[in-house]
């Protein structure tokens, strides 16, 4: 990411993808449904550390939509994902070996999933951490990177 330029903001003749708004007040939902439950049908401690254990992992994993709801950003000379936690990490157009999108049937249901293979470490997007569907998403990196998106 270049030097003053906030993550949230939108790349210069690139894009920016989120995560799904809903997504973090619904883990959010789900950790408090969790601790409710454990609360209303209590007295058993086991059952007591797995529901806290579950609202906490709930929690984190919707902290993280809130600290860095920008799970990739494209522009011109590169892309930036979200690393760990809620760290950031650009990479240059020539460190992207490819970009793709698998697509497998799970479920009864299709499931897509964007891969941005560096050679060293492959990064995975789904719809959720998009907010828009992976092909769509592959298509407008595909646009950047040749250089017809500008």
């Amino acid at each position: 990411m270049p030097p003053g330029q906030e993550p949230d903001e939108e790349p210069q003749g690139g894009g920016r993808w989120r995560v799904t708004p809903a997504l973090p007040g619904l883990k959010l939902a789900g950790a408090t449904a969790f601790v409710l439950l454990a609360v209303a049908f209590g007295g058993d401690p086991v059952r007591l550390v797995l529901a806290g254990a579950a609202a906490l992992a709930l929690a984190g994993w919707a902290l993280r939509d809130l600290i860095a709801p920008v799970r990739l950003a494209a522009d011109p000379d590169g892309i930036t994902v979200v690393v760990g936690f809620a760290g950031r990490r650009h990479m240059p157009w020539s460190q992207i070996e490819r970009v793709r999108v698998d697509t497998r049937p799970r479920l009864g249901l299709r499931t897509e999933t964007l891969e941005i293979d560096t050679g060293e470490t492959l990064h995975l997007f789904s719809s959720y951490d998009l907010g828009a569907p992976p092909a769509e998403v592959a298509a407008r990196l595909a646009a950047l990177r040749t250089g017809s998106a500008r």
